[in-house]
């Protein structure tokens, strides 16, 4: 199947991508500047891109940021939280609408490039803190999808019915190199082991049984 994946280059997409390709889909793969704090995962995905030898393209939208602010991802005076994702705080976390706006770049795309799914890493530990990651969301974004040209696009949401543990799981036996994949949203020079995306990192990485190769270990003490 033709495929548009949206590579964020997190652990996520990464795994998805790998799991694209072992399925013998055609892939091309899409990321998003939408002017995030940690914009260098954008490199970590140009990388998994490389080695793949897979077509990327990366759109820039990073001239709506003063669009999406009250976000610690696109808001300067906004500080990333830390802690678990489970906690209040994670809202701060939200950037507004972001999904809908890659899935409708993504799905332009696709329909262009004359593809019949795109593809993304939603899964079943996507916390209720992000609206855009709740089931009726994507549900309603596909039904969008198959409306909106001549020739429906399928939203192709694979890890739906498994969490970041068992993506971690699968990742590790499609042989995903995970040392090039980024979570942390801070995006500085190594992850800072604090805030929610490093700490559901490390929480897959420990119910996997793996090390996590990009974790510094002195980062969780700083």
């Amino acid at each position: 199947m033709k495929t548009v994946l949206i590579l964020s280059g997190g652990m996520d997409s990464a795994t998805l991508l790998w799991f694209l390709l072992a399925r013998g889909d055609d892939v091309r793969c899409l990321s998003i500047n939408y002017g995030q704090r940690h914009s260098k995962e954008l490199g970590f995905a140009a990388h998994l891109c490389a080695i793949t030898k897979v077509e990327h393209r990366i759109a820039d939208l990073s001239v709506l940021r003063p669009f999406l602010a009250g976000s610690s991802q696109t808001d300067d005076s906004v500080a990333v939280p830390h802690g678990h994702y489970a906690a209040e705080n994670m809202k701060l976390t939200v950037v507004p609408n972001r999904n809908a706006l890659m899935l409708a770049v993504a799905t332009a795309w696709a329909i262009s490039s004359k593809s019949a799914a795109v593809a993304y890493g939603a899964h079943a530990g996507d916390h209720a803190i992000y609206p855009d990651c709740r089931p009726e969301f994507t549900d309603a974004m596909e039904k969008v999808m198959l409306l909106c040209d001549f020739t429906p696009i399928k939203l192709d949401r694979p890890f739906i019915h498994i969490d970041k543990g068992q993506i971690c799981k699968l990742g590790t036996k499609l042989g995903v190199p995970f040392e090039l994949t980024w979570s942390c949203y801070k995006g500085k020079e190594v992850p800072c082991g604090k805030c929610g995306a490093c700490q559901e990192r490390q929480e897959a990485f420990a119910f996997a049984g793996v090390p996590d190769p990009l974790l510094a270990p002195d980062s969780l003490n700083d």
